[in-house]
């Protein structure tokens, strides 16, 4: 696993990260890490490489778009002085294009996106690696609106992982895997906001990309 001893984990993103977390740094015991994605990572680090003693640290806020990522960026982000970063970001960007059309000062289009999180990984300097969690829609349906957007902001994210050597971790492929077997609404109401099984499936393909071995434990 990619995680060193003793290291800190922020991991950053917008309401599937902040799932309730406790303010202003989502950090330390009981509902600190919310009850999302985050604070399933942190327990399986816990449980699974206790000797490591990983600190994981929630800053994730409900609504977020990159730029207001990009507002936060030092004040939430480097002032904290991260060994590893995660960045799970995207979904409102394109959302809101299609739930509010008329407030076009809240859309963020597939440049700024582009742009936005391209400064944000060039100015996230002296960290051992940089983690971007692709955003996701619960739906396999590819003519979808909504999908057809994400799909685009996806390979952008793609494309500056592999630019700048982050790792990459593909939540929507495995979400579709398990759309084989279920409805969306098995794992989300909107499409969007996870339940348990759906918190589990990003925790799961987030654990997998750094490495995560899952070993028994004796």
């Amino acid at each position: 696993m990619i995680l060193t001893n003793n290291c800190k984990l922020v991991m950053i993103g917008d309401s599937v990260t902040d799932c309730n977390r406790l303010r202003p740094i989502g950090e330390g015991n009981i509902t600190a890490h919310g009850n999302g994605y985050v604070n399933l990572v942190n327990a399986f680090l816990n449980v699974f490489y206790p000797d490591k003693m990983i600190r994981v640290v929630n800053m994730g806020i409900s609504g977020n778009t990159v730029r207001d990522l990009k507002a936060r960026w030092d004040s939430d982000v480097l002032k904290l002085q991260p060994d590893y970063v995660s960045i799970m970001i995207g979904v409102n960007d394109v959302w809101h294009q299609l739930d509010r059309p008329h407030q076009i000062e809240d859309h963020v289009d597939i440049t700024e996106y582009e742009e936005t999180l391209e400064y944000l990984i060039k100015n996230t300097e002296g960290v051992k690696k940089i983690i971007l969690i692709s955003p996701f829609i619960i739906e396999k349906n590819n003519s979808d609106k909504m999908r057809l957007m994400l799909d685009e902001y996806q390979k952008v994210m793609h494309k500056l992982a592999d630019k700048y050597s982050a790792i990459y971790v593909d939540v929507q492929k495995d979400f579709d895997e398990l759309l084989n077997h279920y409805h969306s609404s098995f794992f989300a109401w909107d499409r969007v906001h996870p339940n348990n099984s759906g918190h589990l499936v990003i925790a799961r393909s987030f654990l997998n990309a750094i490495g995560f071995e899952w070993k028994p434990i004796k």
